[in-house]
């Protein structure tokens, strides 16, 4: 079978195995290469680990020096007669694959992180694999939906703007156009929501779930992420319906560490800086920001993808020889702090302010967003030929 980029608007619908191999691959050498995590965890559970930042920090805990021992739970499917199957289940079969040669123990669970019996199961895994103790929990699920556990309705999460409507430019890769975006204010129940799927709680209730069944070691971390950004991302992040989701998550991170004061642990959540995720192709109005924000940040020599900033947080934030995590004064990590330096800003609204449908690609670093986006996917890479054919039989053979 030859595999092709099928998109759909800002949605992949086709993902390359061999691609995603190479992904893990490269992501790998970047961490062997960089400045090592020293007295990282032992072991780490990591909700959300097949893709973005929740892959990112599994390579960089596994081969970025610490070795940590990890346990992925991620919401992937295989190929079958629908189709190839998701980058996240080639993700991780190929991370599997790369841990186990390096002698580093990798679990995969694919599965709801929202349901009770994926819960359970992790509960018993940890258990079982990993001597009932766990030293690091990394919260980085990325859903639109949420399932109400008392109703089994689902919260819908809408990115919209809050008490009135904007308009914007949006990017469209599968026509590869920037086009006028309108948007109407959220609703109080669209706002109720998006906070219910990409707020905290759900972080909360996992932590408490395992502090309960006594499977946190003393010291245990736990880390979720973020995104604040600048002023003129605010109309339709900090400000809007995002924002509000966000900011349940900072104040659930208080919450969570005053929950971890017995074993000693701490919580906290780490901003990152704004990059091309499979989250971020959904907001509205923020491809124009990326587009500008990538140019400057490589010609200054600042920029950084999910794999830098994962290994800058392990190796200089959150595991450091000072034994403190850093944070500023709201216990946040700021992982966006060169993004918000005063010369980036200034360049990037200076470019921003020329950047229209008709000179995006020329004025905006087009092609490294759309390179980003590719190879989330598994396309991209001069390293693999397209051209070949792919057996789905062997792939199908493949288990994460």
């Amino acid at each position: 079978m030859i595999i092709s980029p099928v998109i759909k608007g800002v949605v992949a619908r086709s993902a390359h195995p061999l691609g995603c191999r190479e992904a893990v691959k490269q992501q790998i050498a970047y961490c062997q290469s960089a400045p090592q995590v020293h007295d990282g965890p032992k072991r780490a559970l990591i909700l959300g680990a097949s893709s973005g930042f929740g892959l990112a920090s599994r390579i960089s805990l596994s081969f970025g020096g610490s070795r940590t021992e990890t346990l992925g739970i991620s919401f992937e499917r295989g190929p079958s007669e629908k189709g190839v199957g998701s980058a996240g289940w080639y993700n991780n079969i190929y991370f599997r694959q790369e841990a186990e040669k390096a002698g580093v123990k990798s679990i995969n669970l694919i599965g709801d992180a929202f349901s009770p019996q994926t819960r359970e199961q992790v509960i018993r895994t940890i258990r079982e694999e990993f001597d009932g103790q766990i030293d690091l929990v990394i919260y980085s699920l990325a859903s639109g939906v949420r399932p109400d556990p008392q109703t089994g309705e689902f919260w819908r999460s809408a990115i919209k703007p809050i008490g009135h409507s904007i308009n914007g430019l949006t990017l469209d890769l599968e026509h590869e156009e920037l086009a006028e975006t309108s948007l109407s204010p959220a609703s109080d129940q669209e706002i109720h929501d998006t906070v219910k799927v990409m707020g905290g709680e759900d972080w909360e209730e996992w932590i408490t779930l395992l502090i309960k069944e006594g499977v946190l070691a003393d010291g245990c971390k736990t880390i979720a992420y973020s995104y604040i950004g600048p002023k003129s991302t605010y109309p339709i992040y900090h400000l809007g319906t995002l924002g509000q989701a966000k900011l349940d998550l900072h104040n659930k991170a208080d919450l969570i560490h005053q929950q971890l004061q017995d074993i000693k642990g701490e919580a906290h959540v780490a901003v990152c800086k704004a990059l091309v995720t499979k989250a971020s192709v959904f907001i509205p109005g923020f491809s124009p920001y990326l587009l500008a924000l990538f140019k400057v940040m490589k010609i200054m020599g600042l920029h950084e993808g999910c794999i830098e900033q994962a290994q800058r947080l392990f190796n200089s934030k959150l595991y450091t020889a000072a034994d403190e995590t850093v944070t500023d004064e709201n216990r946040l990590i700021r992982l966006d702090d060169w993004e918000l330096r005063d010369d980036v800003q200034l360049a990037v609204t200076e470019l921003m302010a020329e950047i229209t449908p008709e000179n995006f690609k020329q004025l905006g670093d087009f092609d490294g967003y759309q390179e980003d986006f590719l190879k989330l996917n598994g396309f991209g890479f001069d390293s693999i030929d397209y051209g070949q054919d792919i057996s789905m039989t062997f792939m199908e053979s493949l288990k994460p």
